[in-house]
């Protein structure tokens, strides 16, 4: 199994930088891919970024390309999400998710049942 807890949320005004932290357990093989979603109220959860861990390969959705930076740091479990120049639309609860597979076709970003495993969520506000 595979746990996963998301930090770093919060209010921030627009053009304004945030950093998600997400920290993982359990089995590191089901965990080779890791993204972030995000879910605006009454709205759908979208893929915003994932990251193969093996080779540190990165995706991104084009709403957030030149803004939004995942990375990773194994040794301490960790997979980050930098966030700079924020606008409102950014707004909404991200989640960090986790699969053991590798998606070649955009990260798996763009279908959240290619994510097996999420933690509860942390809340981004960013006011105009």
């Amino acid at each position: 199994q595979v746990q996963l807890v998301e930090s770093g949320g919060g209010s921030v005004q627009a053009g304004g930088s945030l950093r998600l932290s997400c920290v993982a357990s359990g089995d590191t093989g089901r965990r080779k891919s890791m993204a972030w979603f995000r879910q605006a109220p009454g709205k759908e959860r979208e893929g915003v970024a994932s990251i193969w861990t093996v080779t540190a390969g990165t995706y991104y959705a084009d709403s957030v390309k030149g803004r939004f930076t995942i990375s990773q740091d194994n040794a301490k479990n960790m997979v980050y999400l930098q966030m700079n120049s924020l606008r409102p639309e950014d707004t909404g609860m991200y989640y960090c998710a986790a699969d053991p597979r590798r998606w070649t076709r955009s990260g798996g970003i763009q279908n959240r049942q290619n994510f097996a495993y999420w933690g509860q969520g942390t809340q981004v506000t960013v006011s105009s």
